[in-house]
């Protein structure tokens, strides 16, 4: 079995049980080298061959994975994050499935659930904004039409922005003609849940400047949206003034206890 297992965003002890469990049973590892924590091949076992992705081709990895395959072993294929966001495990498993050979996606937690962790916010405030929009600018991958930060920008939802902080110019000023503003918050997460975390708080008026005298040029996670400071409204969850399937109002149980009398 070849198991695609999401390693969390930095700290080891953010992959899943499920994962570390894979991990600690695997006759074979690959892992993104250049992502992913080294501390992680301290839970393999002692005899596990181990291969680092980060000098390997799309065909080495799949001749390591179908040769261990066929040998009846255990692969583990450790992504950093969550596989299934900037992965690129697609390529892998179509591959497989044209040979006939069995997997699996183990989930991971990402690096932009990491990031806002990190600053102690919530994506998803009411009033504020209900959807979250995972993206990237275009670089050497370009991005489909329509999805260029700025028309992006235009819908004013909470952003987390993959793979962009090398290009942090260019992304401002395409955020900036979306948002209308300078004004909009950023937050910067360098290598969001690691030992050496680092945050910067600003706005896209400052963020460049910032970010550019702390030395980050990779690694690291940009989040926009009002999302990160200002107003918002109460959650009717745990309104006192709000029925749902579990919980009566303040007002339906005083009318219940009228009827009752």
């Amino acid at each position: 079995m070849i198991s695609f297992v999401g390693a969390g965003p930095g700290d080891v002890d953010l992959i899943t049980i499920k994962g570390r469990r894979l991990l600690e049973e695997a006759d074979v590892i690959i892992y993104a080298g250049s992502l992913v924590s080294k501390e992680h091949l301290e839970f393999s076992k002692e005899n596990c061959e181990i291969h680092n992705s980060a000098s390997m081709t799309l065909e080495e990895v799949i001749d390591v994975m179908v040769e261990s395959e066929k040998k009846g072993l255990k692969v583990v294929r450790l992504h950093t994050g969550d596989p299934t966001i900037y992965g690129a495990i697609r390529e892998q498993m179509d591959i497989l499935d044209s040979k006939g050979i069995i997997y699996e996606v183990i989930p991971g937690v990402s690096s932009f659930t990491a990031a806002c962790s990190a600053i102690k916010k919530e994506f998803t405030l009411p009033n504020v904004s209900q959807t979250v929009i995972l993206t990237r600018i275009e670089g050497r991958t370009p991005v489909p039409e329509g999805e260029d930060l700025e028309e992006l920008a235009k819908h004013k939802a909470s952003m987390a922005i993959f793979l962009s902080v090398q290009d942090i110019d260019r992304v401002v000023e395409k955020l900036a003609k979306g948002y209308g503003s300078y004004d909009f918050p950023v937050a910067v997460v360098y290598k969001a849940s690691w030992e050496d975390q680092e945050i910067v708080l600003g706005t896209l008026g400052n963020i460049a400047k910032k970010i550019k005298e702390k030395g980050i040029n990779k690694m690291a996670q940009i989040l926009v949206g009002n999302f990160i400071e200002g107003e918002y409204e109460r959650s009717k969850l745990y309104d006192p003034s709000f029925s749902h399937k579990f919980r009566l109002s303040s007002e339906d149980k005083f009318r219940q206890g009228s009827e009752a009398k």
